[in-house]
């Protein structure tokens, strides 16, 4: 199997969080798409032009779940790395049961999120 384009959306709220996100993933040398929303990503996004989401499960509006949700009904195979900030098992168990590659609670190492990234990437996390 070939490898997922580069390109990685990060869907979050908070702007110094998907701005610090980013500028990692830059500095690992990935490009990176940023938005505030589900909905910013649902309308401006090009899914087969991206190769991972990491995608913050408490959104305004549209929470991370419902959008991975609505991914997995559009038969999307974008893998998804969950971030967030509650520590909540049953949450964490349901991410799983929609399908995500990694579940990453804040403040996480950014070596975790490089590694669930640099998986997603290699096209081993297609669900």
């Amino acid at each position: 199997m070939g490898t997922r384009p580069r390109t990685v959306a990060v869907v979050e709220d908070n702007p110094s969080m998907r701005t610090s996100v980013e500028r990692l993933l830059n500095a690992c040398g990935l490009r990176t798409e940023g938005y505030s929303s589900a909905e910013a990503f649902l309308s401006h996004a090009t899914p087969a032009k991206l190769g991972c989401v990491v995608l913050d499960m408490h959104l305004v509006d549209m929470s991370g779940m419902e959008l991975r949700r609505r991914l997995k009904t559009a038969h999307s195979r974008l893998p998804v790395i969950f971030i967030t900030a509650i520590d909540d098992d049953a949450l964490e168990l349901e991410a799983r049961r929609v399908g995500c590659l990694a579940y990453l609670q804040k403040p996480f190492a950014a070596a975790s999120l490089i590694a669930a990234v640099k998986e997603a990437l290699a096209g081993d996390a297609m669900d």
